[in-house]
């Protein structure tokens, strides 16, 4: 359960313009696998679409309690209510996470206990994404997908310098290495951005054990499916063909316009 936290310090503004009269409903289904070489699974997921809330975490491998990281920042989430006003439902799930983070660092007594987050939340007819580390978020519209959130890793900021070519990312052997987690530093720095909804818009979240193993056209091809039950299970089975030596976690939702 949630604990009461410090107020967040995130500059994200959310849109204050009116909203568009567009109503969207929610279909969502999660996997986990714990893969064919690691012992736990320190992946822990939320699909919490009764609340408009999608949530996908990833303990950090080789760190103390990865998984127990990881299930902290879902314990934090899975009460979240949705209230009457946006602004605050956002500042509520930033609260929460940081208090994960702060949960972490307690429990971890010296040590480190850390995980990555990527959250989703719908507030139509926008989303919103929350993220630290380098779970993914992913958009699939139009038979093109789109990655929407930005991994806070290494290999991203020489990306970023212009020092490393996107494609050979994953082959670097910094790769690992991420620049902000949950339950590492004293203080949180969530990044916070958003999107308009267009009816049939896909999602995917995954951890890092989905898309090390898939080239960005796989993924698609794979949200392509004609259910996103199929999607999901198609894009898990593809990954752990791949050797399946890390945890495996996807979240695929899709949003469908109700009549006016």
């Amino acid at each position: 359960m949630a604990t009461a936290g410090p107020t967040p310090k995130s500059s994200f503004s959310p849109p204050t313009g009116d909203k568009q009269q567009l109503r969207l409903s929610w279909r969502s289904t999660g996997l986990s696998d714990i893969g064919y070489v690691r012992t736990v699974n320190e992946d822990a997921h939320l699909d919490a679409r009764e609340n408009n809330l999608w949530v996908v975490a990833d303990g950090m491998g080789g760190h103390s309690f990865g998984d127990k990281a990881s299930q902290t920042i879902i314990e934090q989430l899975v009460d979240f209510r949705p209230g009457a006003d946006m602004a605050n439902d956002i500042q509520d799930l930033e609260r929460r996470i940081i208090t994960a983070n702060s949960e972490c660092r307690r429990m971890a007594e010296g040590s480190v206990m850390g995980s990555t987050v990527a959250a989703l939340y719908a507030s139509d007819p926008y989303c919103f994404f929350l993220w630290a580390g380098d779970s993914r978020i992913y958009r699939y519209r139009g038979g093109e997908l789109t990655q929407v959130t930005e991994d806070h890793s290494l290999v991203q900021e020489l990306v970023s310098m212009g020092e490393l070519k996107r494609e050979d990312m994953e082959r670097h052997p910094s790769s690992h290495i991420i620049t902000r987690a949950v339950g590492v530093h004293t203080e949180l720095q969530l990044e916070i951005q958003y999107a308009l909804v267009e009816p049939g818009d896909r999602y995917l979240i995954c951890s890092d054990g989905l898309y090390k193993d898939l080239t960005a056209a796989e993924i698609a091809t794979g949200m392509g499916g004609a259910s996103i039950e199929l999607a999901v299970r198609s894009l898990v089975d593809h990954a752990l063909q791949r050797g399946g030596s890390d945890n495996t976690t996807a979240i695929v939702i899709q949003a469908e316009q109700l009549p006016a």
